[in-house]
């Protein structure tokens, strides 16, 4: 059966590549940006934390020595658009103090530890969950994990493949063993790599952009890991919503299992 669920999800991500090509995701100039729209992104939407970024873009701040010289007050000023933004911008000034004492303030420095201790290190900063450190470590950091969100559950939920009960690192560790073996295909591979954009007229483009961080090389693994959760984030906001999903016209619409 566990077999049987690996080959499905591998054929969601050759599918839904054919039918939209790259994602360009994490939408970002920088490393920094990437981090902070993870802290910013939660419980909003990324409209808002657009706007967020805007303000500290604008007043030169979108930079890890913009956020540690800022004074708070006026962080939660500009983040406010992203809601939360007191706890928000505490959660930012944490992150940065992390930064500062264990790794001299160097991105590149923290990114060149091991997955799993920085991992552990980032889930004991306050405010951080699976979510936004998976997120920082694959976007950011180039770290082969997979993202796992509320589409990702949702979409395994209602395709079968686990239970809406399933534990976070029980749905990481499914789509990652059934993603890691498409590194050795050289078809798969080519697919996630492909800059060709083919959008059939009944599926809506779902990509963002090319910018710095969503085209900086990456492994082989992780770019497969991060198109495959930029390809769920499209199917999870067109088609497999909440309340009122359109499956009759979602391109994962024959892997749907028959009712009973």
């Amino acid at each position: 059966m566990q077999v049987k669920k690996k080959k499905e999800i591998r054929a969601y991500y050759a599918a839904l590549s054919r039918a939209w090509g790259p994602q360009h995701w994490w939408p970002a100039e920088s490393a920094f940006e990437v981090i902070a729209g993870a802290y910013l992104t939660q419980n909003t939407s990324w409209a808002n934390v657009e706007k967020a970024l805007a303000n500290l873009r604008s007043a030169g701040l979108l930079a890890v020595e913009g956020v540690r010289n800022v004074p708070v007050e006026e962080l939660e000023r500009l983040i406010r658009p992203a809601g939360y933004f007191r706890q928000k911008a505490k959660r930012l000034k944490i992150f940065i103090d992390f930064l500062d004492s264990k790794y001299g303030g160097s991105l590149t420095r923290m990114f060149a530890s091991p997955t799993k201790r920085l991992r552990e290190e980032l889930l004991n900063l306050n405010g951080v969950g699976p979510e936004t450190a998976d997120s920082i470590l694959l976007y950011a950091g180039n770290h082969p994990v997979f993202v796992v969100d509320a589409y990702t559950q949702r979409i395994a939920t209602r395709h079968q493949l686990l239970s809406e009960r399933a534990r976070y690192d029980r749905i990481q560790d499914l789509f990652q063993e059934a993603l890691a073996p498409m590194v050795d295909s050289p078809v798969l591979r080519k697919e996630s790599k492909s800059n060709e954009l083919i959008l059939p007229k009944q599926f809506p483009n779902t990509a963002h952009p090319p910018s710095p961080m969503s085209t900086a090389k990456r492994t082989a693994l992780a770019q497969i890991y991060n198109e495959m959760h930029g390809l769920i984030v499209g199917v999870g906001k067109h088609y497999c919503r909440k309340s009122q999903p359109r499956c009759d016209e979602c391109p994962l619409r024959t892997f749907l299992p028959s009712p009973k």
